[in-house]
């Protein structure tokens, strides 16, 4: 699930964000929000006195995490990323606003201390160690600078976050400064080492691949991982016993692993403290709970479909990905999926920004519904009605649709189904459960359309050398294997500017060429809609902010 913008970490897939279609609202006794990002947030703020001293937050992940390392390929998701935001260092955190501030518990001081060469002094807070009690020093982050480089591709990273520009980490007045220095420029150096582990998971690649595969051996958090119950799909963290910041007034969080639709009857029946809620019907029936209220911020998650364009694909022709992009009517899927929900439903026409964010436009203009505009295009690239599906050199246009065992997403595929049927196109809905549907279906590139979300920040340009550039021996986080080398190009240059404004007119125009390509169908934002208890305080829908664990518990 997201409960939160992750703060300065890279964009990360969601598989829970699909909505519940709905045709009608009507007496609902909900007042439909907006979906787009704000300054504010609904986390039920409280002073610590207010709360009582113990307590389990119960939470819900869609799957199982496949690693505890958030760094590597197979755990740069959503849920590996909600277990560990309690348990492992950030350098930064953010407000409802965006704003980030140093986050004292682990730096003293962060400054960027040179611009030619770019570097950056970290001062790491005296009283910082890992769970083992081994001290946080210079070297973890000249571990993960290395590991995250790309320069060996046995390392399976999730994104270079960076690192590749980066020409050495050194010990600076002591083992507790690092100084960074880049050999180019990296626009977006805040949302490095977020977040950090200890030396011992990325010094080689076989620790960084599989040493925390199966739990999370050292931690450095107000909690660390306590139990994995995979029998009952459930992970507790509890109180770090090395931990020398604000004592939480928690004393444990619960991750229970539940199918979505399992997720409005949990809350219902006192079973979760708070979970995602998604479409009239769910919202509606929620707020109707007793104890139970609803907490609403957008927040920069978005639903998306991804085209498959590797090389000898169905879809490697990306004329053939715009002709179908524009069948799609993508409005009437948003207000389908947020009617009630959001006051005015709109559609997301940007892949690297969202509503509301500065830098948005939209550059949507090539993919704009226009279905006979869309029979004509695969009529002219030769692919020729036969009946009621088009051919082309003796291959039916028949195209396979992956998505998250959910209604919302199947909904959503229903529509596109019957959008494409109408310019003479099959498409077929499979269904995964979340633990798999990366690792084993759309990583693998097992699929021609994928259905998913992601999860964004408020340092949105880091999205584009994760998702956007295109290495074929280095994918990252381009699940669609689609990229030219101008955008990869036009990409290096945005992530070496400094200049802020700049740096947004030129991931516009990065966007731009995204779209030309026929990367993707950005749907839809989400509203950021969760049912909580009532009782539960300083956490909620956080929007662009990140959570302070140590305030987060429930009133006396």
């Amino acid at each position: 699930m997201r409960i939160r913008s992750l703060g300065t970490r890279f964009a990360i897939p969601c598989v829970a964000i699909g909505l519940i279609l709905s045709g009608c609202s009507a007496d609902s006794g909900v007042t439909p929000g907006s979906a787009t990002v704000g300054s504010t947030n609904d986390i039920n703020p409280h002073d610590v006195a207010d709360l009582r001293e113990g307590g389990n937050l119960r939470l819900v992940l869609s799957a199982f995490p496949e690693t505890f390392n958030y760094l590597q390929i197979d755990g740069g998701t959503n849920n590996t990323g909600d277990v560990i935001e309690p348990v492992l260092p950030s350098p930064y955190t953010s407000d409802a606003a965006g704003e980030l501030a140093i986050n004292h518990d682990y730096f003293t001081d962060i400054q960027l201390t040179g611009t030619d060469p770019q570097q950056v002094t970290y001062t790491i807070n005296p009283k910082a160690v890992w769970s083992d009690g081994t001290p946080i020093t210079w070297e973890d982050l000249r571990s993960q600078a290395a590991a995250l480089s790309g320069r060996d591709p046995a390392f399976l990273v999730s994104s270079t976050s960076g690192f590749e520009r980066v020409e050495k980490v050194e010990r600076g007045v002591d083992d507790r400064q690092a100084i960074v220095t880049f050999a180019q420029p990296y626009a977006e150096w805040q949302g490095q080492f977020s977040p950090l582990y200890p030396k011992a998971t990325t010094e080689s690649a076989a620790a960084f691949n599989d040493r925390d595969r199966s739990g999370l051996a050292v931690s450095a958090g107000p909690f660390q991982v306590s139990d994995i119950d995979r029998t009952q799909s459930r992970i507790t963290l509890s109180r770090n016993p090395s931990w020398w910041g604000a004592t939480p007034k928690l004393d444990t969080i619960t991750f229970s692993v539940l199918d979505s639709s399992a997720w409005l009857p949990a809350i219902q029946n006192n079973e979760l403290d708070i979970a995602y809620m998604s479409g009239i019907e769910n919202v509606t029936a929620a707020k109707q709970a007793p104890g139970v209220v609803l907490r609403r911020t957008p927040e920069p998650s978005w639903s998306h479909i991804t085209f498959n364009g590797a090389p000898g694909s169905l879809l490697e022709d990306p004329q053939l990905r715009i002709a179908i992009s524009k069948a799609i009517d993508r409005q009437g899927i948003v207000n389908a999926a947020q009617n009630g929900v959001v006051d005015d439903p709109k559609t997301l026409n940007n892949h690297i920004f969202v509503l509301g964010q500065k830098g948005y436009q939209d550059n949507s203009a090539p993919i704009s519904f226009d279905p006979d505009a869309a029979a004509k295009m695969l009529d002219d690239l030769g692919w020729k009605l036969n009946g009621e599906v088009r051919e082309k050199d003796g291959r039916r246009l028949e195209l396979r649709d992956v998505m998250y065992q959910q209604d919302g997403w199947v909904q959503v595929a229903q529509i596109v189904q019957q959008n494409l049927a109408a310019v003479g196109v099959k498409l077929n809905i499979q269904t995964v459960p979340g633990t798999g549907l990366f690792k084993d279906v759309i990583d693998p590139g097992n699929f021609e359309l994928a259905q998913f979300s992601w999860g964004g920040s408020v340092l949105p340009l880091t999205a584009l050398p994760q998702i956007y550039a295109y290495d074929p021996n280095n994918l990252q986080g381009n699940k669609a294997r689609i990229g030219t080398p101008e955008l990869n190009a036009l990409i290096e240059r945005t992530m070496s500017e400094l200049d802020p404004d700049k740096a947004i007119e030129m991931a516009n125009q990065a966007d731009q060429m995204i779209f030309a390509e026929g990367y993707s169908l950005p749907l839809y934002q989400a509203s950021g809609t969760y049912a909580a208890r009532e009782n539960l305080a300083n956490y909620g829908a956080f929007g662009l902010a990140s959570a302070d664990y140590t305030k987060v518990g429930f009133l006396k």
